[in-house]
């Protein structure tokens, strides 16, 4: 009988959890899902009062439907896309996730080891020709070697998968690909030339803003700001406990689809190296206005620069 008040002060010691859920938009094989199934898997998102509800979606086309037009509370995506939306007229609204990260990859036996050996090179970009990395690598060549990528490489845009396996079957030189894609590329044996999360400090912008994050809708952001933020502690505290000694990444094989320890370790390295640091305007700004002159209105939209109420 006395069990009876020491389960009430238990029960009445917990979080109340929101009734609603937060409909999280995920890629199916994004990266985002492992550390969302993580936190549902060991209770952190209840810890915190919120309850997540991951739903998946196709793409990124899907994911700006679901996200404008209502079906999802948030999406993963970048800032610069968050700031074009504003110019147009859209109340988003972003919250760091991820810090920049991705690869450039040549085979262990090439004779490339500057980007200037790249000349008249095949050279696979994971994306399109506006792909931040690209435009970040074609800057900083042009910065150590006086040299336009874009004229001087034989370039092909395509998924990862698929230019992945082109690398492999030797009809590419190089390929610069998101860092998910690399780590079983580097389990294999080919060689990293160069850390995209190193180019913006050779481009003068030391502090970089972490370039992957959570967007919501800011009006329903604001309705729901304690959760928001609730969400925000509870997904660093995930990040943490998948980043600590003795986690089991094994028990992500099913989504990382990983299948030896050199390509797991692979991807807690890459995962944990992405934990995003303080967002500095100033550096944002000046990114953004290089990215702009880069990739022009087709990347940024009508806005020439960095729109206010871009970050949360």
């Amino acid at each position: 009988m006395r069990l009876a008040p020491l389960l009430i002060v238990l029960l009445t010691a917990l979080p109340a959890v929101a009734a609603e859920p937060l409909r999280l938009g995920l890629l199916t094989f994004g990266t985002a899902q492992w550390e969302i199934e993580t936190m549902r898997t060991h209770g952190i998102d209840a810890a915190h009062g919120i309850r997540v509800q991951p739903q998946e979606l196709a793409g990124k086309d899907s994911s700006a439907v679901a996200l404008l037009g209502g079906s999802v509370d948030a999406v993963v995506g970048d800032w610069l896309w968050v700031s074009r939306q504003r110019a147009m007229g859209h109340d988003l609204t972003f919250v760091p996730w991820v810090g920049m990260t991705g690869a450039l990859l040549v085979p262990e036996a090439s004779p490339v080891r500057t980007l200037a050996d790249l000349a008249g090179k095949r050279v696979g970009v994971a994306g399109g020709p506006l792909d931040k990395s690209w435009l970040l690598l074609r800057a900083l060549a042009t910065k150590r070697h006086g040299i336009e990528l874009d004229r001087i490489v034989d370039r092909t845009f395509g998924a990862p998968p698929l230019l992945a396996q082109q690398l492999e079957a030797g009809r590419l030189d190089a390929l610069l690909t998101f860092w998910p894609s690399a780590v079983p590329l580097e389990a294999k044996g080919f060689r990293r030339l160069l850390d995209v999360a190193a180019i913006p400090a050779e481009l003068s912008l030391e502090a970089q803003p972490p370039l992957i994050g959570w967007i919501f809708r800011r009006p329903w952001a604001e309705s729901r700001a304690a959760e928001v933020e609730a969400f925000r502690k509870a997904e660093t505290e995930t990040r943490a406990r998948m980043c600590a000694p003795g986690f089991d990444w094994a028990g992500l094989d099913h989504l990382t689809r990983a299948t030896d320890t050199r390509t797991r370790d692979g991807y807690r390295a890459g995962f944990c190296a992405g934990t995003p640091g303080v967002v500095e305007l100033d550096s944002a700004r000046r990114l953004y206005a290089l990215l702009a002159e880069l990739g022009g209105e087709d990347l940024v939209g009508p806005s020439p620069v960095l729109q206010p109420g871009t970050f949360w």
